[in-house]
């Protein structure tokens, strides 16, 4: 295996994109429009999006919107959010922390965790759980 891209069924793909490139700092790298017929890598104002891909470092997320995730897949998707969180490491989840204080909504705030990592979790607007994680120096928590 490669890499692992998590593909989040989303109500508003546009709105995805801008929160995690303008609250967390990912790059936009591809979007398309409901017609198919643009492709590219900024948003406009004035289209209807149904995927898009965004990248922060070796840390991608596709975004598919609802209806269009389903006629792809074939599956129903009832809610968004998930019985996962997306788990995140970071080079220092205290500073990450600082510079978000004042744009999101904290589901856990920063804490050090029994194996040894600086963690806190933030949703996104889907309400998917994105937890941020750093080592604690000494700590166990990224040895393999």
């Amino acid at each position: 295996m490669k890499r692992l891209t998590p593909n989040l069924a989303v109500a508003d793909v546009a709105q995805s994109v801008r929160f995690y490139t303008e609250v967390l700092g990912f790059e936009l790298r591809m979007i398309v429009d409901a017609e198919k017929a643009h492709i590219g890598d900024a948003l406009k104002e004035d289209l209807t999006y149904i995927w898009a891909n965004v990248m922060h470092g070796d840390v991608g997320v596709m975004f598919q919107q609802k209806q269009s995730f389903e006629e792809d897949l074939g599956v129903s998707v009832e809610h968004t959010g998930a019985s996962a969180s997306l788990y995140m490491e970071v080079e220092d989840a205290d500073a990450l922390y600082e510079s978000l204080k004042e744009r999101v909504t904290f589901h856990k705030t920063i804490a050090t965790t029994w194996y040894g990592a600086r963690e806190f979790y933030i949703k996104d607007p889907d309400g998917y759980l994105l937890g941020f994680s750093s080592e604690v120096e000494g700590g166990e928590a990224f040895k393999t």
